[in-house]
């Protein structure tokens, strides 16, 4: 797998060059990604999105993270995908959403804001998107995309952002950081911008280049621990499915 030859030669550059050799979690580079270029990360509610996760974290400082929340399903850009098939849109679906999205109407179909409103902070989508499967079995010709798209999108967002200042609220943080592909999307950011202005925090999102997975981040991140004296043995296995928490 790319895991195993991207360790293997890591460790071999370790050995050649006599450096510290340090596995690091990429999800843990995504969590980081909007910090890229220092050496703090601050206090902060930290939202991971992208095609397999929807992770809510309270961040105290690198290496220091408890999950608040995550998917029950679907991941919200495994959403954004699946509804772009239903469409007929080109892999992936999140950008080709947003770009169908704009001239919409983001309230033509109702769509449900699943778990919204509960006093857990886990998301769930898949109610979401069966609920676009049967809008489109019962509309089938008269479906006007661009309305369905800015309909879908606008219930993601609202769902995202709610969850993510009822964290904020819960917890006391007066920052919120952004991370992960679906990120790179304008009204997602928009709106937590606009949220956060609202609430006067402090919002850090990654940079479009850093919002996919990258190598900046994974070095940042193991940056970071390697400043706080961590590495990782030459022997250490490799874990396609390690936790971030």
């Amino acid at each position: 797998s790319s895991l195993l030859i991207g360790s293997t030669a890591a460790k071999a550059m370790a050995c050649a060059l006599g450096k510290p050799f340090l596995g690091v979690n990429h999800l843990e580079g995504h969590l980081l990604s909007p910090f890229v270029g220092g050496t703090q990360v601050p206090p902060h509610i930290a939202l991971i999105v992208s095609g397999g996760h929807t992770l809510l974290l309270e961040v105290e400082a690198a290496g220091k993270y408890t999950k608040l929340g995550g998917t029950r399903d679907d991941a919200a850009g495994e959403a954004y995908d699946k509804v772009g098939k239903m469409l007929g849109l080109p892999y992936p679906g999140g950008p080709e959403i947003e770009k169908a999205a704009v001239g919409g109407d983001p309230r033509a179909y109702d769509f449900p804001r699943s778990m919204l409103h509960d006093p857990h902070l886990d998301f769930s989508f898949s109610g979401l998107k069966t609920a676009v499967l049967y809008t489109l079995q019962r509309e089938e010709g008269n479906i006007r995309v661009a309305d369905l798209a800015a309909s879908f999108q606008q219930a993601v967002i609202e769902i995202l952002v709610g969850k993510t200042m009822k964290a904020v609220e819960r917890t006391g943080h007066r920052m919120v950081a952004l991370s992960g592909g679906v990120t790179m999307n304008l009204a997602l950011r928009a709106a937590f911008q606009q949220a956060c202005d609202k609430r006067g925090l402090a919002l850090s999102i990654a940079p479009p280049a850093l919002c996919t997975d990258n190598a900046a981040m994974i070095a940042f991140a193991a940056l970071l621990r390697h400043l706080d004296g961590q590495s990782s043995r030459l022997d250490e296995d490799i874990f396609p499915n390690l936790p971030l928490v």
